[in-house]
């Protein structure tokens, strides 16, 4: 029988070496695995972590393993290219830093074995991803095993699969179910034991045959359906190899029997049931560790998943930790999966697209909770090309060859054109918008699916990515751009009517369920991390909008007061938001009732007299939620946003009523010739040369449109720095503001 035998304790580690050591490293760091070496500089903003090279080493006594005929050294996951060194020996390399591979290690193996694993997450042209807004932490974040085998035993060379494959099809109240094992040196007279169970362990189906028989059939009478949260029922698939009455190795997996399809007007059905699928997107890392994540992280993430309601996860933009896609089949999420082939097309890296698309389908295909494949994120950012569209096709083709269950889909940037050709080769697409945040007004996003829906009637449409940044900065006038608590409640409130209400988008993203890493990113305050969390990054404060799509997605009755954290406030009335599941809501102040708010969308809203303390409890059948607000004469300035690094905030500007500034929105600004002129003029010397007007009358109406709704100041503060251009000044930005004072708005 197969055994695995854990390696995650006691590694020397070292980012200093410059070589793989012949012996035991004396004064490296010792590690546990899983570990990354990005877990503080990849968190803490300005892009300087360290991409590059480290090692890992271990010692290893036979003596201490399993007795058996092949070794196996398995790693769940090394980012993002590695080497493998026996004794000293290269045995193995690997590119791609979020998938299993192993590598037999029998031949290698002595008394004292030294491993050594040499990882590099340096920049490259071949293996993805290499640009995208989240931190690429390097290292050994996942376990490291030892599997000891018999020589016959089931494949553990392809693509790091697990030796079995189970293909359930629903027939009508039955289903029929196809085993197919892969064998590695079987002899003749072994046999196979096929095993089928239920959810209860009873036996439902079995089979024994020939050690050549490693594809067969069953049928399961009046089978359990797995409906997603509504009923995730599993059953399980156990295939022994036998060698004269012994059992010698075996595999098993878990699988659901369900029946889906994506119309393009009624959205995702489930056996037969419409079921929306209305959900969040989920990074895998975390505050303080990086990607190097535990069991009790992955449970916290799915709980909290389950708690707002969600019913489908778009896990971006990588292969995820199977411990966490085992989760998703026992809590009945509808998985979206795919490969970190993101923002910027390599030709260069065609075979690594095709090899962890390869990884990510050999080695999840028995995940009932996975229905889609997804092909590529954003990558025609940089515009499309006839190398990636072909790559595309290639990708499209692979998937359908490999599982003949499932459909392909891809995410795709805002601004890609509806009828960039790209866009008609997966089964069905969705698109990354943030009209409302990035551009345009949050009104745009529904009108937007509608005018795609009606040009192609018959392509299944979603919307993958959609979100905005919120930290603890709060007002009672929230403005896109602003990072207010405030602002983002405002923000999902109405996408969440937009979206939700239109059938027809298969499923819905939320970007993001938590904040998450990003080293490049110095905005909000907070340095190098993405804020589009429902929930912060260390999983300890809920913001208000994670409750709103409580409020649309969740059966369990609650009730919440926003805007616990924004307690001083200026204004003599001012507005109260509650959101709850439950149809009525009763706001008491100070004990005194302020009347009761129905509200069939689940917001509710109050006009409260804000005169010194008031402690406010919102009530909601039986469940009561309480707050405090406080009068103040002066607005609280722990309560507004100041960049760090920046040279001027936005209350720092002097404005003219009537004029433009350097706080007007970039299509007001374009509406006149002066405003253009000087906007051109600057950004031209900011980006390094070029008429940046003449450039902007040749953008889309599209892109004018997203873009339209950024301030010059906020358009400044996230655009790369270019290199050779020079730095912005605080002087060069209050000239140009005077500049555009004297411009009357068109």
């Amino acid at each position: 029988m197969r055994q695995i035998y854990n390696l995650n304790t006691k590694w020397a580690f070292s980012k200093e070496a410059t070589s793989v050591p012949a012996t035991m490293p004396e004064k490296w760091y010792w590690v546990t695995l899983p570990h990354t070496w990005n877990d503080i500089d990849g968190q803490d903003g300005g892009n300087d972590l360290y991409r590059g090279t480290a090692y890992y080493a271990k010692k290893v006594s036979k003596v201490d393993l399993p007795k058996a005929d092949q070794y196996y050294l398995e790693f769940n996951g090394a980012n993002s290219s590695a080497k493998v060194y026996i004794n000293g020996k290269n045995v193995a390399s690997h590119d791609g830093g979020y998938s299993t591979w192993r590598v037999n290690i029998t031949e290698e193996l002595t008394d004292e074995t030294l491993i050594v694993v040499e990882v590099d997450n340096a920049a490259n042209q071949t293996v993805y991803p290499q640009m995208a807004d989240f931190t690429f932490y390097g290292g050994l974040y996942r376990n490291v095993n030892i599997i000891a085998v018999n020589d016959s035993h089931f494949d553990l060379d392809y693509y790091g699969g697990p030796g079995i494959a189970v293909t359930p099809e629903i027939d009508g109240a039955d289903a029929t179910v196809k085993v197919d094992v892969y064998l590695t040196n079987a002899k003749a007279g072994q046999e196979l034991m096929y095993t089928l169970k239920d959810a209860e362990g009873k036996v439902v189906a079995a089979d024994k045959v020939g050690a050549d028989e490693t594809s067969v059939t069953f049928r399961i009478k009046n089978a359990h359906l797995w409906h997603g949260r509504k009923d995730p029922y599993l059953y399980t698939a156990d295939v022994c190899l036998v060698d004269n009455g012994t059992t010698i190795d075996n595999v098993s997996t878990r699988f659901g029997c369900r029946s889906y399809e994506i119309d393009p007007n009624r959205g995702f059905i489930l056996n037969g049931e419409e079921y929306p699928l209305r959900g969040v997107s989920r990074h895998q890392d975390r505050w303080g560790i990086g990607n190097a994540l535990l069991p009790e992280h992955h449970d916290e993430d799915m709980d909290l998943i389950c708690e707002v309601g969600a019913t489908t996860i778009r896990l971006a933009h990588y292969q995820h930790d199977q411990y966490f896609y085992d989760l998703c089949d026992e809590r009945g999420m509808v998985i979206w999966a795919e490969i970190p082939y993101i923002s910027n097309h390599m030709p260069t890296g065609r075979e690594n697209t095709i090899s962890q698309m390869k990884e990510l389908v050999i080695q999840n295909y028995n995940h009932p909770s996975i229905v889609v494949w997804g092909l590529s994120n954003e990558i025609s950012m940089q515009g499309s090309s006839d190398d990636l569209i072909d790559n595309h096709k290639v990708l499209n083709d692979l998937v359908h060859e490999m599982d003949k269950t499932r459909l392909t889909t891809m995410a795709i940037v805002s601004m890609c054109p509806i009828d960039d050709p790209y866009i008609q080769v997966p089964d069905t697409v969705s698109w990354n918008h943030y009209f409302g945040w990035y551009g345009g007004d949050v009104a745009d996003n529904g009108p937007w699916f509608d005018n795609f829906h009606a040009k192609y009637p018959n392509l299944p449409v979603g919307c993958s990515e959609y979100g905005c940044e919120a930290l603890n900065w709060h007002t009672s006038d929230p403005k896109q751009g602003d990072y207010t608590e405030e602002y983002q409640a405002y923000y999902h409130e109405e996408l969440i009517k937009q979206l939700f209400t239109r059938k027809y988008l298969w499923a819905t993203h939320v970007w993001n369920m938590f904040d998450f890493g990003a080293d490049s990113r110095n905005e909000g305050g907070e340095n190098g991390q993405n804020h589009k969390g429902l929930v912060t990054f260390d999983r300890k404060y809920k913001k208000d909008s994670f409750y709103a799509y409580k409020a649309w997605l969740s059966d369990d009755p609650f009730v919440h007061l926003c805007g616990k954290r924004y307690v001083d406030r200026v204004e003599d009335v001012t507005k109260v938001t509650v959101y709850s599941n439950l149809p009525e809501v009763e706001l008491f102040a100070n004990g005194v009732s302020l009347g009761k708010v129905k509200a069939e969308d689940h917001f509710f809203y109050f006009n409260v007299p804000n005169k010194g303390e008031t402690t406010l409890v919102a009530v909601a059948g039986d469940f009561k939620d309480e707050g405090h607000i406080r009068k103040v004469d002066t607005f609280n300035e722990d309560y507004r946003l100041k960049e760090q690094g920046a040279i001027l905030n936005w209350f720092d500007v002097t404005e003219i009523e009537g004029h433009l500034s350097i706080n007007s929105r970039l299509d007001e600004i374009m509406k006149t010739p002066a405003g253009m002129a000087i906007f051109g003029e600057f950004m031209g010397a900011m980006m390094g040369g070029g008429d940046v007007a003449a450039q902007a009358q040749g953008m889309t109406s599209d892109m004018l449109k997203m873009l339209g709704s950024f301030t010059i100041l906020r358009l400044i503060g996230m655009l790369p720095k270019q290199e050779g251009a020079p730095a912005v000044t605080k002087e060069q930005l209050l000239a140009i503001n005077a500049k555009l004072n004297e411009i009357p708005m068109a």
